[in-house]
């Protein structure tokens, strides 16, 4: 598999990574002791369908995030979409 960079705007803020929220998506899933598998379960029970891997790539930003996998994954987490984005808006009302 290559290694995927991101080129955008924002590439500096964002690291390199391909969506902001993995990080907070993976702190808050690990705090709930919540495997990715059981997080994909979940997902899959209110009808979106994100692998186990899917969720890996999105936590170490290879994936990106589509804007009603965000609210599902938030949904699932018990937490809202903007707490997801928190550390991204800190960073752009910086700029």
């Amino acid at each position: 598999m290559k290694n995927i960079t991101n080129k955008r705007k924002y590439s500096k803020e964002l690291e390199g990574n391909l969506n902001t929220v993995g990080k907070n998506i993976h702190n808050i899933r690990t705090k709930a002791k919540l495997s990715r598998q059981k997080l994909s379960d979940k997902l899959m029970l209110i009808g979106i369908d994100i692998s186990t891997q899917s969720i890996y790539d999105i936590e170490v930003g290879k994936r990106t995030v589509l804007d009603y996998e965000l609210c599902a994954i938030a949904k699932v987490l018990n937490i809202s979409a903007d707490e997801l984005l928190e550390n991204f808006k800190n960073k752009l009302d910086s700029i």
